[in-house]
């Protein structure tokens, strides 16, 4: 089964789960994903800061997630 990720994940641990979220997220406009922050803010906070919609964001990631 595959593996949801839900809005409070952080972003480091995000990217652990699978590098190819990396892509999704800078398509998505959050070009910051090596900045210090990363590894200690949630998805829905990284979202808030950058003017984006968490649920749609989540949606790509665990339909990308999903189709593995």
């Amino acid at each position: 089964m595959a593996q949801t990720v839900t809005k409070d994940i952080i972003i480091g641990e995000l990217i652990l789960i699978d590098r190819g979220i990396i892509p999704i997220l800078m398509q998505a406009g959050m070009h910051c994903i090596g900045c210090p922050s990363s590894q200690g803010e949630t998805l829905e906070e990284a979202c808030m800061v950058h003017g984006m919609d968490v649920e749609a964001l989540l949606t790509d990631i665990n339909s990308y997630l999903a189709s593995k």
